[in-house]
């Protein structure tokens, strides 16, 4: 016989659905969190630590020869040069008077590389105070590392510069780390060659990366009216691109730009 059913008891409430977004937005977070740790994950595989160089003779030869690959008379006769980094900062620079005009979206910022002063534009009006100030810095910011990625072998020797002998990948390298200088002072980079002392990639240990040892190639080599050598195609372990666009030098200002438009 069945027991009587409890008259006094009720029925349980049926669970409501969560709405749709909210099960979408629960999916997102769980996605995004596994890509966190995957993310996490590959850079401890990627991770190389900073390799011992040795300084010394052989690796000053070494930064001559990579440095010649690339004419250096005909650099230090480039007065003038222009070029496009990743398609969104436009610079012009007059190497014989040490200006830079900076373009971006609607502004424009001219300055002085010697003492870093200057002005700025947004949409044609000028830009005064600290908001101006700001967006020199900005300007100079983007100039230092997109003329590095355009030229960065003259720098070999200069002061807070080490150069050592390493061997990576199978191959004798450069090791080239800034002690001082520039925005990110303690840079490392790995400089490897082809048959002909042409650098082909570098590997870098950066302070604004968690990586270290990440390859970056060095292709697109193509030579400019003044005769020097440039790379204008640079890949970051087949992910990201930063190449140079309309790269353009020459042996005076007035080749690039017919009338002066510099107003410092």
């Amino acid at each position: 016989m069945a027991e009587p059913q409890d008259q006094g008891a009720t029925a349980p409430k049926k669970k409501k659905a969560r709405p749709w977004w909210r099960r979408l937005l629960r999916g997102l977070g769980v996605l995004v969190l596994v890509l966190i740790v995957g993310l996490v994950v590959t850079g401890f595989v990627m991770h190389e630590p900073l390799p011992s160089a040795t300084p010394g003779p052989e690796a000053d030869a070494r930064a001559r020869a990579i440095h010649q690959s690339v004419d250096p008379d005909a650099w230090a006769a480039t007065k003038a040069v222009a070029w496009t980094f990743r398609g969104q900062n436009r610079h012009l620079w007059d190497r014989d008077r040490g200006f830079v005009r900076v373009q971006w979206d609607d502004t424009e910022v001219q300055l002085r590389t010697g003492d870093q002063s200057g002005w700025a534009k947004v949409g044609g009006e000028r830009v005064l105070g600290e908001d101006g100030d700001a967006l020199v810095a900005q300007a100079y910011g983007h100039f230092i590392n997109d003329s590095f990625w355009l030229m960065p072998l003259g720098g070999f020797f200069d002061e807070g510069v080490t150069r050592g002998s390493v061997a990576l990948d199978g191959q004798d390298a450069l090791m080239i780390t800034y002690a001082s200088g520039g925005v990110t002072p303690g840079d490392s980079y790995a400089w490897f060659v082809d048959e002909d002392g042409r650098p082909t990639k570098w590997k870098m240990w950066v302070g604004i990366l968690p990586v270290g040892g990440i390859d970056v190639t060095w292709e697109g080599w193509q030579q400019l009216s003044s005769g020097v050598w440039v790379s204008t195609s640079h890949t970051i372990e087949g992910l990201l691109s930063l190449d140079l666009g309309d790269v353009r030098g020459a042996t005076t200002l007035a080749a690039l730009e017919p009338e002066d438009p510099f107003e410092l």
